[in-house]
């Protein structure tokens, strides 16, 4: 006999889960798979024509969404955000701080108002989320902020991103801390190369550089979302878990 395999079954039915950045890419797949484990899914993102089709799509699927068009780099719109969730749900049990932009620029020419403008979005628009939607999660909850292995490796030119995850990781085990008393758990997953687009626009080289053979993909994270904030998986908290095909534990070297 085998043994019986945690499943996610009912552990999300009628659950309220806030997901930032949610009208694509990785956002889009952790919002899918969150409704279709039946939760209540609130798709915060700033593109409404992408966030709306969203909305629709899972709901004439079955799901349970609503779009609410929010740029979490601007306090007051992340307070709306919160306050329209809580009216329309009654409650927030889970919050996915993913929202977030990147910016090259060269070390000398990157200017402040960009610094302030990926700071703002990727690292205090986090804070921001996670402050407002806590002061809801009566019942206790799940956070996570999603930072990215340029948190703990980079490559020139990439400053204010780097910094933005890599605040973002700091952040994950102060709240984890603060919140405990309230039973809000709060974990980070870095993400490594995970490809958004057409996947047929791939090469060879690009899955075999990686141990895992392969490029990631946004279901990747997803699986990831619905494993740290799974009820039985309480015991997880202030934890960063990379998800990079293991391209953060290769040694190269050039020749």
């Amino acid at each position: 006999m085998t043994p019986e395999r945690p499943e996610n079954n009912e552990a999300y039915r009628g659950k309220t889960v806030i997901v930032t950045g949610a009208a694509n890419g990785i956002g889009r797949a952790v919002a899918k798979a969150f409704a279709a484990e039946h939760a209540r899914v609130i798709l915060a993102d700033i593109d409404e024509p992408a966030g709306s089709g969203l909305e629709r799509s899972l709901n004439a699927s079955g799901g349970t969404a609503l779009f609410l068009r929010t740029d979490v780099s601007n306090p007051d719109s992340i307070r709306r955000m919160i306050a329209e969730t809580v009216t329309k749900t009654g409650q927030i049990d889970i919050l996915i701080n993913n929202a977030g932009i990147a910016a090259y620029a060269s070390f000398d020419e990157l200017a402040v108002d960009e610094w302030d403008r990926v700071l703002n979005t990727n690292l205090r628009g986090a804070f921001l989320c996670s402050q407002e939607a806590a002061r809801h999660m009566t019942n206790g909850g799940a956070i996570v902020n999603m930072a990215s292995t340029r948190a703990l490796m980079s490559e020139p030119d990439w400053e204010a991103y780097a910094a933005s995850k890599g605040g973002l990781l700091s952040l994950t085990h102060a709240m984890a801390l603060s919140l405990a008393p309230k039973r809000i758990i709060v974990n980070a997953i870095s993400p490594g190369w995970i490809h958004t687009r057409d996947p047929k626009n791939l090469r060879s080289i690009d899955h075999s550089q990686h141990p895992a053979g392969r490029v990631g993909k946004p279901e990747d994270i997803a699986r990831a979302c619905l494993f740290l904030c799974h009820p039985e998986n309480r015991f997880i908290t202030g934890e960063q878990l990379v998800i990079d095909g293991g391209m953060t534990r290769k040694m190269i070297y050039e020749h």
